[in-house]
């Protein structure tokens, strides 16, 4: 302001100057005090000193009636001499260069002024502060954008002196940088007020994905999405709408950071502080699924209360891979409280608990020794599954199914879909098992062999298996005898492969009936020999009987210690076929 004084002195200085070099002449662009002279109807004569006398238009001044000889005005010379020697005068113009100089003097960058915003233009508004005109730019109209400005004309507001040039005659403010300092003071305040715990109403400003800002009259607070509700959230939307009234409770406070954190599931009960007392273990309710996951669903029991059930917790008899195999969101369903963790808000729930375990009375529905029907379900390598009921399945072991063959792998008796006759064998409720026999359903062709069979008698059979110590001939009734290879031909046979095929018809005699050890002795000698002479060593006479449905295994080996050849074994004739190292299956 200072520098400003002295250099008008100096103007005024220099104009003394001029003056008193050129007595009697006006200097243009100078402001004069003149006297009217004269009041026409178009134009006022105004003496500007000395020989100096101009016409102003009628049009410059407010009010032409008020003006009469003798009175003083300001006058801006705009030309000291025109044609008719007159000067050319203009009130209007020095009266807008007294007003520029005046603010220019009065207000520097940064000065508060009151202005009246007079007009909206491109870009802005335009405010008249003490007489001029100043810029106010649109982005600078208010802390928020605002994209109609017609209800700001004709209001008057401070402003904040942003820029100001004197040469061009331009002024910008800003009410926006006022604004803005007005609500950091506010929120200042605000801050300083704040207590942790303490409950404060405020209006919802703004709705993020990651949760809500709400308006605590002049700072914003952050409500996040995981305290907006004791339950699941989806969306903060869900649960707030713009502008809505809220009643929240202050969970943290950083001055330093001007932040603050609010909850507003804690201004509500907490519905798990009582959880045990309302829903006990073992207890029925009913809710709606909300959420599917791949290993559950949660439940909704109560706003805020949710619950798993496992995949595992579905059904007691289906395996359920997927939660949404079996139900989808917005269905309601039964459930019973299996366990509860208040310290980490979860509930255990179980669907199959609804519903009686089928397994608890399946011993009374299938006891052991029952014969039952049903359909191939599944095969294992050691066995088949078949099922007696929806979800009640049943094993035959690969041992249970023939008396009379060596099974390796269920799909060479059995197929998928084909119905079976079985036996109960056994039942295991606690662990849901049932063991059926598919040959118990059957009679045993080795309870009446020797009415079928005798020692000496010649039979017919078909070449099944080849091992290296003999083959197996399948006789009528699937009977298995063995001709061991010392019995295949008066000539000594080194393989047996170079004297039997598989599938090849033969003709044999009976040489041993075993009924207990399961086991027949085959000869295709033509020597009648007896059945004393065949060799018989101490330690297959003292050899144990074998259970039932391991016979075939049994017989190899009884029969191989009995003629001095080799162990047989399931691995010595692979059920794939394939031929061994001498090339024998």
């Amino acid at each position: 302001m200072l520098k400003k004084t002295e250099k008008n002195t100096e103007k005024r200085q220099e104009l003394k100057a001029l003056l008193d070099e050129n007595p009697g002449q006006a200097l243009e662009n100078r402001i004069y005090k003149g006297m009217v002279l004269e009041v026409r109807p178009t134009e006022v004569l105004v003496d500007v000193g000395g020989k100096s006398e101009g016409a102003i238009p009628a049009s410059e001044f407010e009010d032409i009636s008020t003006v009469k000889a003798g009175d003083e005005v300001d006058v801006l010379v705009i030309q000291s001499e025109n044609d008719d020697g007159m000067v050319v005068l203009s009130k209007k113009l020095a009266d807008a260069k007294i007003k520029w100089e005046a603010v220019f003097q009065r207000y520097q960058e940064g000065s508060i002024v009151k202005g009246l915003v007079k007009s909206k233009v491109r870009g802005g508004l335009i405010v008249d502060v003490d007489g001029v005109e100043a810029f106010l730019p649109g982005s600078q109209i208010d802390v928020v954008p605002v994209h109609e400005t017609d209800a700001f004309v004709g209001n008057e507001y401070e402003f904040k002196l942003i820029k100001l040039v004197p040469e061009r005659h331009n002024i910008i403010l800003s009410r926006r940088e006022l604004l803005e300092a007005q609500l950091a003071e506010k929120r200042r305040e605000l801050l300083d007020t704040l207590v942790v715990g303490e409950r404060r109403k405020g209006k919802v400003k703004n709705i993020t994905d990651f949760g809500v800002f709400v308006d605590l009259d002049g700072i914003d607070g952050l409500l996040h999405i995981t305290d907006l509700s004791w339950g699941r959230v989806r969306h903060p939307s869900d649960v707030v709408q713009p502008d809505q009234e809220l009643e929240v409770v202050v969970l943290d406070v950083d001055r330093e950071r001007g932040r603050v954190s609010l909850g507003l599931k804690q201004a509500q009960e907490n519905p798990w502080d009582a959880i045990e007392v309302r829903y006990p273990v073992n207890s029925r309710l009913r809710g709606k699924v909300v959420n599917l996951v791949p290993y559950g669903a949660f439940v909704e029991l109560e706003p805020g209360i949710e619950g798993l059930v496992h995949v595992s917790e579905f059904s007691w008899t289906r395996h359920v891979a997927r939660a949404s195999d079996m139900l989808k969101v917005g269905d309601e369903v039964d459930v019973v409280v299996l366990s509860i963790d208040k310290e980490n808000q979860k509930i255990g729930l179980g669907i199959r608990q609804t519903e009686e375990n089928p397994w608890d009375s399946v011993g009374e529905r299938y006891p052991v020794g029952t014969r039952v029907k049903g359909k191939v379900r599944n095969f294992t390598s050691y066995g088949a599954f078949v099922q007696l009921e929806d979800g009640i399945d049943g094993m035959i072991h690969v041992s249970d199914m023939s008396w009379t063959r060596k099974i390796n792998h269920p799909t060479e008796l059995l197929q998928k879909g084909q119905e079976v006759e079985a036996v109960v064998l056994e039942v295991d409720s606690a662990n849901q098992r049932i063991s059926l026999g598919l040959k118990q359903a059957q009679e045993d062709p080795w309870t009446t062999i020797t009415s079928n069979y005798q020692v000496g008698q010649k039979v017919k059979g078909k070449v099944s298996k080849i091992a290296s110590f003999g083959a197996f001939v399948e006789l009528e009734g699937g009977v298995d005898g063995l001709v061991h290879i010392s019995q295949i031909s008066e000539d000594h046979v080194e393989k047996v492969k170079d004297a039997l095929k598989i599938g090849q018809e033969v003709e044999a005699r009976i040489v041993r009936i075993d009924r207990d050890e399961r086991r027949i002795g085959l000869s295709l000698r033509e020597k009648n020999d007896a059945e004393a002479d065949f060799p018989m060593p101490e330690e297959y006479k003292s050899e144990q009987s074998l259970k039932a449905g391991q016979n075939i295994v049994g017989l190899a080996s009884a029969f191989d210690q009995a003629f001095g050849g080799e162990e047989w074994t399931p691995e010595a004739a692979p059920a794939d076929g394939k031929k061994d190292e001498d090339g024998d299956k």
